[in-house]
């Protein structure tokens, strides 16, 4: 009986530990307008999204061409989040593409090819 009660105490306090710690990462969103055209350039934003740092969530909505992005605060900034989308080719609000890195995307993500 006495370990039961041990074994009580020791799960509820993990319990309560993990709850703390899921409630001191907050997470905020940001719209970021791009200059995306097509699903290729969706798959590559919210690939390449996905592995920036303090990142939880992008995704592209290529018809308004607005990427939501849900973040970490703690980890990164709005103005880093727009300089990634940058370094993979496409314009970030006032941010414009990397000149290289745009040049090495498909032919159909590039803005001057028009929407299809």
């Amino acid at each position: 009986m006495k370990t039961l009660r041990i074994l009580f105490a020791a799960f509820s306090l993990v319990i309560f530990s993990v709850n703390a710690q899921a409630q001191g990462k907050k997470t905020e969103t940001v719209k970021i307008k791009t200059s995306s055209v097509c699903d290729m350039c969706k798959k590559t934003i919210e690939k390449s999204m996905a592995y920036e740092k303090g990142v939880q969530q992008a995704t592209l909505d290529v018809r308004s061409q607005m990427l939501l992005v849900q973040y970490r605060p703690d980890k990164t900034n709005v103005e880093a989040l727009r300089k990634a989308v940058s370094q993979i080719g496409y314009d970030a609000d006032s941010v414009a593409a990397n000149p290289q890195a745009y040049n090495k995307l498909n032919d159909c993500c590039k803005k001057d090819k028009g929407i299809h």
